[in-house]
C-alpha cells in the first residue's frame, strides 16, 4: 500500500464533511489538519483525486501527492495520529 497526502479547499462545512467521509472509506487514514489527510491505499493518486473531485462543488479544490521519504510536523491531533504518521509517512 502507498501513503498519499490529500489536501482540499472547500466552500462550506457540508462539503468538507463529504470529503472527510469519503476519506474515511479508506482502510487506513489519518487527519493531519482540517483540510489535509493522509490515506493508505492501492489506488493511484488520480483515482483518489477523481473520487474526491466527484463530490466537490464548483470552485473547490483537491490535491493528491504520494508521500515521500521525509516528513516533519508539529502538534498533531493526538498521540494516536502522531503514531500513525510516524509509521506511515
Amino acid at each position: 500500500m502507498t501513503c498519499y497526502i490529500v489536501t482540499f479547499q472547500t466552500n462550506s462545512e457540508d462539503s468538507r464533511n463529504r470529503v472527510r467521509e469519503a476519506l474515511k472509506e479508506y482502510s487506513s487514514y489519518c487527519p493531519i489538519h482540517n483540510y489535509c489527510w493522509a490515506v493508505r491505499t492501492e489506488e493511484k493518486a488520480k483515482e483518489i483525486r477523481d473520487k474526491i473531485k466527484g463530490i466537490l462543488e464548483t470552485g473547490e479544490r483537491v490535491f493528491v501527492i504520494r508521500s515521500g521519504t521525509e516528513a516533519a510536523w508539529f502538534n498533531s491531533y493526538s498521540e494516536k495520529n502522531n503514531k500513525w504518521l510516524k509509521e506511515n509517512l
